[in-house]
């Protein structure tokens, strides 16, 4: 019992496509791509929590307060 040979990929990918159809094997594969870009997005906003104190509310209000 061995690895998967490129001859056992390629049958599996055959019965893959049969089954599934590739019209439903290419929204799931737009599905995947939104999903991931949504996941890297949520965390480059979580990374950059400076970048939100710089415009948070308290801080504007408080540079209204110095200018009045």
């Amino acid at each position: 019992m061995g690895s998967f040979s490129p001859v056992h990929w390629l049958i599996v990918i055959v019965i893959v496509l049969l089954v599934f159809g590739p019209g439903r094997l290419a929204g799931v594969g737009k599905g995947l791509g939104e999903g991931i870009r949504q996941f890297k997005k949520g965390i480059n906003e979580d990374a950059t929590p400076e970048d939100d104190k710089a415009n948070s509310p308290k801080t504007q209000l408080s540079e209204k307060k110095d200018e009045a």
